[in-house]
């Protein structure tokens, strides 16, 4: 019932093997040089964001940068009116105070609209490494009138989901339902950490807090993390 979802993934990764790794060696040089990785998305794509941020197994060292008009619990349509919206990314961005030594995620299926954008464009400005993990046919088929340029346009690193324009999967021959982005992206996020470890098996990792014994590790990471990162708190 899944085998083409499972061909799918199995596919996306591979074809971004050196992506993958390149967004590796660019995280674990911003967490030996004491920046974050900030990761970005609006609508659906902040599941994404979530994946990322203190999560058991997950790197500590993330920042997430987002806006609460783009949640869609917050106002599902406003949500989508508000990534639509000239310089509400940028705002998020400026505010940030992003470095040159970060990394920024930055989340998009289609990759078309102004605040994935404008902040991937940001991250660019100041110096620090922007990876992109969005859908190169997505992109292709969306409205042309809301960016003067893509999000795939603007990245140091592009991680292409493959994702088709609409983002539904079944049925296989006219899709309506069934979206595979946050699928592929969590994938793709999936790997990008494994080949983290390979590269710094001692990095700092979030642990289970519902597994024995985890509590005073991650305290020891809050006390470290939280003045950079209040988030946490």
């Amino acid at each position: 019932m899944i085998d083409d979802l499972l061909t799918h993934l199995a596919t996306v990764v591979d074809d971004a093997a050196d992506d993958i790794r390149a967004t590796a060696d660019a995280i674990v040089a911003t967490g030996r040089a004491g920046g974050l990785v900030r990761p970005a998305g609006a609508g659906h794509s902040l599941a994404a964001v979530l994946e990322t941020f203190f999560r058991a197994g997950g790197i500590a060292f993330v920042r997430p940068m987002w806006h609460e008009r783009v949640l869609p619990f917050a106002g599902a349509s406003a949500s989508t009116t508000s990534e639509r919206e000239p310089g509400l990314g940028r705002g998020v961005a400026d505010a940030a105070g992003i470095e040159s030594r970060d990394t920024i995620v930055v989340f998009s299926n289609s990759g078309a609209n102004p605040y994935p954008i404008e902040i991937a464009q940001a991250g660019i400005e100041a110096g620090a490494t922007v990876v992109a993990l969005t859908s190169l046919a997505s992109s292709a088929a969306a409205p042309t009138d809301r960016a003067p340029v893509r999000l795939a346009d603007v990245a140091t690193i592009v991680l292409d989901t493959q994702v088709r324009a609409g983002d539904a999967s079944w049925p296989l021959d006219a899709p309506v339902t069934a979206p595979t982005s946050s699928l592929v992206t969590t994938a793709l996020w999936t790997a990008i950490l494994r080949e983290v470890h390979d590269r710094w098996p001692d990095a700092p990792r979030w642990r289970s807090a519902n597994v024995a014994g985890s509590d005073g590790a991650n305290q020891a990471l809050f006390d470290e993390l939280v003045a950079r990162i209040p988030e946490l708190r």
